[in-house]
């Protein structure tokens, strides 16, 4: 059985597919939410630990003027330009900020933990499984979406092309399972393809399922 009533929940899914919408739905539903990207944009402010490793390995021309990090340009020098030379870096990228990303959740677990025993704490990330982290979850949630809106809602987000914006899923992915991968080591699978109103629907049935919770936790 799990060491405290505290249930760790990951919730993960591919670029675009539509965790945020989720996680938000779980936050009203009382449920503790962290994001790992806010704990890296956190990580990557200037005189972070991280901060500096990441421009010592990447050079100060992924910087803006005012010293802070260009997402668009650390990307690009991660990931590569489609049709590219350049080999892709985003393992050192990876190597060098989820340790501290993986840090900063458990410490936060635990505070979870010791204000609400019995709570719900969530951790919202791209690449639980990629990273090897799931076994730190009790539960994992997978969010899914078919494969072209993934394309339609990243280039409304950032408001780019649908060709652009195809071919950053493309790049994206390229460090990401394929969904049907997440979903073999899933417990929960919300699909994100049709309404919000279906998506709340399984938000709620998954919730419940949570609360109702008293097996025992994940192994690798």
């Amino acid at each position: 059985m799990r060491k405290s009533p505290l249930l760790r929940v990951g919730l993960t899914g591919g670029i675009a597919s539509g965790k945020s919408v989720v996680g938000e739905m779980f936050v009203k539903l009382d449920v503790h939410l962290i994001r790992a990207d806010s704990i890296a944009h956190d990580l990557m402010q200037p005189g972070q630990a991280v901060y500096e490793e990441v421009v010592r390995r990447f050079g100060r021309e992924i910087l803006n003027p005012d010293g802070s990090v260009n997402r668009p340009k650390l990307a690009s020098a991660a990931f590569g330009t489609p049709g590219g030379k350049a080999p892709a870096r985003v393992k050192e990228l990876n190597a060098l900020v989820h340790p501290a990303v993986v840090k900063r959740e458990d410490e936060w677990m635990k505070e979870v933990g010791r204000h609400d025993p019995g709570a719900i704490a969530m951790v919202e990330a791209a690449l639980i499984l990629e990273a090897g982290v799931a076994d730190r979850f009790d539960r994992l949630i997978v969010v899914t979406c078919r494969p072209e809106q993934r394309v339609h809602r990243l280039a409304a987000r950032l408001g780019i092309s649908e060709e652009a914006a195809r071919a950053e899923v493309a790049r994206r992915m390229t460090a990401q399972l394929p969904d049907d991968e997440k979903i073999k080591a899933a417990d929960f699978v919300i699909d994100n393809s049709g309404s919000l109103v279906a998506t709340e629907g399984q938000v709620r049935r998954v919730f419940a399922a949570l609360r109702e919770e008293g097996a025992p936790t994940r192994k690798g």
